[in-house]
């Protein structure tokens, strides 16, 4: 399965995104939902340490691994976590409503206002849900492909 986070440009404090399902010809099929994270400081061709400010920034755009496993931040729960993402650890998809409740990870919302995400919570619950569905059923491995504007 692929997944794709269309990021919008950043505001001050936040970036605003979509996650959508690609269909198998790379067309977008449906939204699921509304994601908050960091403001991009992404440089094209220079090394993340040269842009990064820790704990205030959006991960690079690419493709990453999407796999579920238990986290020490969250007691165990089992949440997303990205894979191989340069210059960034432990970065994983978690409930949060506003770029002050991450540190380059991403959350999701069933809305928005711009800059940050509401319903943070029932929209965790449905990407969970489609995730374990492929996961578990190891259907096939997910791919989380995350676009600057």
């Amino acid at each position: 399965m692929r997944l794709r986070l269309q990021r919008h440009p950043s505001g001050p404090v936040s970036t605003i995104g979509a996650l959508y399902q690609v269909n198998g010809d790379t067309s977008l099929s449906e939204r699921w939902c509304w994601t908050c994270e960091d403001v991009i400081r992404e440089v094209p061709g220079q090394p993340v340490k040269a842009w990064k400010v820790p704990g205030a920034t959006a991960i690079p755009s690419g493709m990453y691994r999407v796999i579920l496993t238990p986290s020490v931040r969250f007691h165990g729960k089992i949440l997303p976590l990205l894979e191989d993402v340069e210059g960034f650890s432990g970065i994983r998809i978690h409930p949060g409503n506003t770029a002050a409740d991450t540190e380059g990870c991403i959350l999701p919302g069933d809305g928005t206002d711009g800059t940050r995400v509401t319903s943070s919570t029932l929209a965790f619950g449905i990407i969970m849900a489609r995730l374990h569905e492929v996961i578990d059923g190891q259907q096939e491995p997910v791919y989380l492909e995350v676009r600057n504007p």
